[in-house]
């Protein structure tokens, strides 16, 4: 096919600069021009937002327009950060002014004014730029048939970063209601890091039609270069995540550079980083900070400077992974494992942020395991793999807040919209029996709650068509739509004399706090505690009588992919290949090979053995902290119901420990998998994991809301009214449709009971049991973790590196350990 002809503008525009109109640039304005969706992948720098537009500025080019310009809403451009959007306002805004193209751009968000809200629906630009939320609430106004029935093409920008959640469910079906509305406008997505394209390109086309979706694959860009960082004495620490111990090295690198960016992985570390290079910082040299906790001012501060090119390095989490655009950054510093290649391959994007420019990354790890997972990142950023969440149905609050807003726009008839919504492949299972319960729950909160007005927010006429009860309903509705849920922290308070809530011990995230039942003990602030009950995100507590078996509260964390993690699997098993890595790491395989057994992607290895008058179970399984930490709570269970005297577990992502007092002979019955029909449903049910997962759905859906004109609920408010609502729902209507949505996010988000079945039901084939009569090398960075993550990290650094020395030499040592458990005799060796 013959390449088109660009615009002489767009030709002169790059001749002007220098540059050249790339392949996957020509690509996308071919599809366009064929009348084609497209979705583009390429490297970060490879021009994926011009390439996007390319199209847009195609219409409006005097030499295409022949001296005509449409009015009305032309490009809709969606994101998932408001500050991306922003960004790319700014960056559109320098072709479009050299070229002195006639097209008005403008952004929509949360923080436009409300004027210019208004204005922007009865006089809208010719591109707007918005978020998912933002989009969702302008389909929910009267004018929107009008507004967006000019409509000829819709960008998502970094689709791999939210298709795959309830912000992407949230857009399919807005992608669906602008179908309805403009049925000739064409879609684009653009992406860096899409692991799945096939899947992606489905997602994206109408009506499951992947046909009609052309891949525009990029222009191969330079090679990234990474290198993983090593202590000056090549001996890699045992455990610890913060890895402080490259604070001088990496300090170095800053003074090296013109600008670097430091990430980490969570703001907790973020902040400690930040405050240990400060303590490093003899030259005083500007540096900041910037993660999702700051206040919106301090981080418009912080991105300004950074784009004045002020700072000499940025320390941030994932506020700052995707899209802003700094292309003088020289290195970026990952401090700590990567966690997934896509998620390194966006970040190490940040660096130089041009396609023929290599971008410079150096891994920073913080134990052994954190180097063996960063090789593997490294190998498949090399190899150009990618890895990402894969999707799932979408969420039935999230279509019964789409039912609203297409309510609050215009009555619907039931058929039209189910029509529409299955139009989009997130919603096709939607089958008629669960379309009515959908209608049913916005008409009237379900049979439970229908005689109550307040919920009554929908009616059905006698002809099948629905409207709302009450015009006020709309304003409640666009005050309190939206899917992100702030996680709220709960506090814990010793019991008082009279049951109450008394002296505060602290706070935790709330997701730690509702995995806990009443009866179950954790450690926290260095004191067993046993659990008496969780209200109003206040988590009462007591003295335990017993020590803790539930491990201390260790904060939220990034999930390992499940490629990285086979790839670290492929790495144990790789023998050939060990000659590579630094000489601790070796012996510490090799002697693992020699005393125990290797993992392989094939197996599941379990040791059993005796350590400090107790018995530990190791199950290294490889399947990510939130699949190993719902494991631990069940297997302790079941060890308690079979006499095994369990007294604790510690888990993380690569291996989960138990240990009790009677040793577990046969792992096998610890693992079936109808532990995911009984133990799991009992503790989801007696924690209150179900409960926090049904406040976010009530949320969503809007059977709660967070804001009243003028007031905004507090957190404890909003639990208190959920609680209620959810006793009521869980005695009277417990298949109520809020109630099996609750139960879909607590299985694939709150405890990854996907991963967990996967592990489970192969664990009976693959299981590899081994005795041993001391502690195994590779449970070495697991166990070193008991009882210290509670501590303040630089008094917990110093404790677990005497703790490490202890259990290293326990498992590296050539002498059998002296006063263990007795009876040792025939542990040593594999199960057959």
């Amino acid at each position: 096919m013959i390449s088109p002809v660009l615009p002489t503008e767009i030709e002169q525009w790059f001749s002007q600069r220098g540059w050249r109109v790339r392949r996957h640039q020509r690509a996308m304005l071919e599809a366009a021009r064929a009348g084609r969706h497209a979705l583009l992948t390429a490297d970060t720098g490879a021009g994926k937002t011009l390439a996007g537009f390319l199209p847009t500025l195609a219409d409006f080019c005097p030499s295409q327009a022949n001296g005509s310009v449409a009015e009305g809403l032309h490009t809709l451009y969606v994101s998932p950060l408001k500050a991306l959007a922003h960004d790319v306002h700014r960056n559109l805004l320098t072709p479009v002014e050299e070229m002195g193209l006639p097209i008005r751009i403008e952004a929509r968000s949360g923080d436009t004014p409300a004027d210019r809200k208004k204005r922007q629906r009865t006089r809208p630009p010719h591109i707007l730029l918005t978020t998912p939320e933002s989009l969702s609430l302008l389909l929910s106004y009267p004018d929107s048939f009008e507004l967006f029935s000019t409509l000829q093409r819709v960008i998502v920008d970094e689709v791999h970063a939210f298709a795959t959640g309830k912000r992407g469910d949230l857009l399919a079906l807005g992608l669906a209601r602008l179908l309805a509305l403009a049925p000739g406008h064409q879609r684009v997505a653009l992406s860096a890091t899409v692991a799945d394209p096939e899947a992606f390109r489905g997602w994206l086309a109408p009506w499951g039609d992947i046909d009609s979706v052309e891949l525009v694959e990029g222009e191969q860009g330079a090679p990234p270069s990474v290198e993983i960082l090593l202590p000056q004495d090549e001996r890699v620490p045992w455990s610890g995540h913060a890895a402080t111990w490259a604070i001088p090295q990496v300090y170095q690198e800053i003074r090296r550079n013109r600008t670097t960016l430091v990430f980490t992985n969570t703001r907790f570390l973020a902040e400690h980083t930040f405050q240990k290079l400060w303590e490093a910082n003899e030259d005083h040299l500007p540096i900041g900070i910037h993660h999702g906790s700051l206040s919106k001012e301090a981080r418009r501060k912080v991105e300004g400077a950074m784009a004045r090119g002020e700072l000499r390095a940025l320390v941030a989490t994932a506020s700052l992974d995707l899209g802003v655009d700094w292309g003088d950054i020289d290195c970026v510093v990952q401090m700590g494992a990567p966690k997934g290649s896509s998620r390194l391959l966006q970040r190490i994007g940040r660096a130089n942020h041009r396609l023929d420019s290599p971008s410079r990354a150096i891994l920073v790890p913080g134990n052994r395991f954190e180097f063996l997972e960063a090789t593997a990142a490294k190998e498949a950023v090399d190899l150009g793999e990618r890895d990402g969440e894969p999707f799932q149905p979408g969420g039935l609050d999230v279509l019964a807040q789409h039912v609203m807003a297409c309510a609050c726009a215009a009555p619907f008839q039931e058929a039209d919209l189910l029509a529409e919504v299955r139009s989009s492949s997130t919603y096709v299972w939607v089958d008629q029996a669960t379309w009515k319960r959908v209608l049913q729950f916005v008409a009237t909160g379900g049979y439970s709650l229908e005689a109550y007005d307040k919920f009554r927010r929908i009616v059905r006429e006698p002809d099948g068509t629905w409207r709302l009860t009450h015009p006020e309903h709309a304003a409640r509705h666009r005050l309190n739509a939206g899917i992100i849920v702030d996680s709220e922290m709960v506090e814990i308070r010793i019991r008082s004399g009279r049951g109450r809530g008394g002296r505060s011990l602290g706070r935790v995230e709330e997701q730690f706090a509702a995995s806990l039942g009443p009866g179950d003990t954790f450690r926290f602030a260095g004191l067993d505690l046993e659990v008496e009950t969780l209200r109003d995100l206040e988590l009462i507590v007591r003295a335990a009588k017993r020590s803790a078996v539930i491990p201390s509260y260790m904060g939220a964390r990034m999930p390992l992919t499940t490629h990285l993690a086979d790839r670290v699997r492929s790495l144990l098993a790789d023998r050939a290949g060990w000659g590579r890595f630094p000489d601790n790491v070796r012996d510490w395989l090799e002697m693992q090979d020699w005393r125990s057994e290797m993992p392989t992607p094939d197996t599941l290895l379990v040791e059993s053995f005796p350590y400090a008058s107790r018995w530990y179970t190791v199950l290294h399984t490889f399947s990510g902290w939130n699949a190993n930490q719902s494991l631990g709570m069940l297997i302790a269970k079941r060890m308690e119901q079979r006499g095994l005297l369990p007294g604790g577990f510690i888990a993380n992502d690569y291996s989960l420990a138990v240990w009790s007092l009677k040793p577990v002979e046969d792992p096998a019955p610890l693992l079936s998998s109808d532990i995911l029909a009984e133990e799991f449903i009992a503790w989801i049910e007696s924690s209150h994991l179900l409960r926090r997962a049904f406040r976010e759905v009530a949320v969503i859906a809007g059977l709660v809301e967070r804001h009243h004109p003028g007031q905004r609920k507090s957190g404890r408010q909003v639990t208190f009214s959920t609680d209620l609502i959810y006793d009521v729902l869980r005695k009277y209507e417990p298949e109520h449709i809020l109630i099996e949505a609750a139960w879909a996010d607590a299985r694939a988000r709150m405890t990854d009971v996907d991963r967990l079945g996967q592990l489970l039901d192969s664990a009976q084939e693959r299981l590899v049991h081994v005795r041993l009569d001391r502690v195994s090398p590779l449970a070495v960075p697991v166990l070193v973790m008991i009882g210290r993550e509670n501590l303040p990290l630089g008094s917990a650094e110093d404790q677990l590196l005497l703790e490490a020395e202890a259990l290293a030499a326990a498992a590296m040592g050539e002498e059998p350990q002296v006063g263990e458990a007795a009876n040792h005799d025939g542990l040593a060796g594999a199960d057959d």
